[in-house]
């Protein structure tokens, strides 16, 4: 076993900060969802129309996000870090002073910028400066962050554009939260520096060397790097059904209130985080995480179609579809340590970059899907379509874990 020479306090600031960022990037992904019932009273707007919001955002960030590894390989990840907030605040204040379809896009366009390098920058951050025997636990955080980011943008901007009678005000208060976030990082600034501090020098000095000795694009012949975006890909289509569009889905199939409804993605997003925990201590007890992968996310699958049958009582459906997310995040942690161990030595932001971005042209393809489905009266879809995508997610999982364990025995 491992001795942990580096301190606990120090693990847990960088940590904790690396979550709270990543918390606020995935807050910002649900800048606009909330909003869509007031939007379309106010502009008049379709569902298809506002889903294709979530294309561009996705659009840029997917983009964004392959050529923000490069950059976090070449400049390190800190700076990136505080560009990409300094972005999402920009988003806010341009939401809040849209007058039509082009000022939202325009936000969206800001929120995708911003949300471009977090993968690369956060796992960068965590894999250079946490030490090995907690980076499970930082990847569990991680994973919880991001799902209570999740959680909390449908309440704090339904809850502000209730209270206040203006959507306008909920922008204002994100684009607030951003800059709240931007000045605790620079005032821990040093708990950030993935070039200093680094958990396991001598390891990373042993792959920097691997990693000048060829071309800095010789990862993507790898097929682990892309069975990764493909297993990216096809979770994320699943979660923007989830995301997006279940809370009108459901209000359709079980005439429950969409006050009640709405509250299916925080209820998704904090069973996600709770499974996270779980699946933070398992990681570092499995060899083959693609089972666990596996096993949990076609769980996850299952309870999905059953909310899609309505065979359960209103309310129980509301339950059960926010139970689904349990299985999502137990398998989080495994998801990101596979990552890991199917990148080459030095390629750290490159690999998550491009594997991450996946979950961007997931999201990019899959909401006007599911909006127009929506708008058909498709609702079940909804529910139908987001299961068979996590068994999609399963297929390339199970590749990507193969690769890993025949690599593994050839080394051995």
């Amino acid at each position: 076993m491992q001795t942990i020479t580096v301190p606990l306090r120090q693990d847990a600031r960088t940590i904790g900060l690396v979550g709270l960022a990543h918390g606020t990037s995935h807050f910002f992904h649900m800048l606009l969802p909330p909003l869509f019932p007031f939007l379309i009273a106010d502009f008049g707007f379709s569902y298809s129309e506002l889903g294709l919001l979530l294309s561009v955002f996705f659009v840029v960030s997917g983009t964004g996000q392959a050529g923000a590894g490069f950059l976090v390989d070449r400049v390190g990840a800190r700076p990136v870090l505080f560009a990409a907030l300094a972005s999402f605040a920009a988003a806010g204040l341009a939401a809040a002073s849209a007058g039509g379809y082009a000022g939202l896009v325009l936000a969206a366009a800001l929120a995708g910028l911003g949300n471009a390098p977090f993968h690369p920058v956060d796992f960068t951050i965590l894999n250079k400066r946490v030490s090995t025997p907690r980076l499970g636990h930082g990847f569990a955080v991680h994973g919880i962050t991001g799902n209570l980011g999740w959680a909390v943008a449908p309440v704090f901007m339904t809850g502000i554009t209730t209270m206040t009678g203006s959507w306008r005000l909920a922008c204002l208060g994100a684009a607030a939260w951003a800059l709240a976030v931007l000045a605790v990082m620079a005032l821990n600034r040093e708990a950030l520096d993935d070039r200093q501090g680094d958990a396991a020098p001598a390891a990373r000095a042993a792959t920097g060397a691997a990693a000048r000795a060829e071309h800095p694009m010789a990862f993507l012949k790898l097929p682990s790097v892309w069975l990764c975006f493909a297993f990216f890909f096809w979770s994320t289509c699943s979660l923007s059904a989830i995301q997006s569009f279940a809370g009108p889905a459901l209000e359709q199939l079980y005439a429950i209130p969409l006050s009640l409804t709405a509250m299916v993605v925080t209820g998704y997003m904090l069973c996600g985080a709770a499974g996270m925990v779980v699946g933070g201590f398992i990681v570092g007890r499995v060899q083959r995480l693609e089972k666990t992968i596996s096993v949990c996310l076609l769980a996850s699958a299952a309870l999905l179609v059953l909310v899609g049958l309505q065979w359960l009582p209103g309310m129980a459906a509301l339950a059960v579809a926010s139970l689904a997310g349990a299985g999502i995040g137990i398998a989080g942690p495994s998801r990101d340590m596979l990552i890991k161990r199917a990148a080459p030595p030095g390629a750290t932001g490159r690999v998550y970059g491009t594997v991450y971005s996946g979950l961007d042209l997931g999201f990019c393809l899959a909401a006007p899907v599911f909006g127009a489905m929506l708008d058909a009266r498709m609702h079940s879809g909804i529910f139908y379509g987001s299961a068979l995508a996590l068994a999609l997610s399963v297929v390339s999982a199970g590749f990507v874990g193969a690769g890993v364990a025949a690599r593994r025995v050839q080394m051995a």
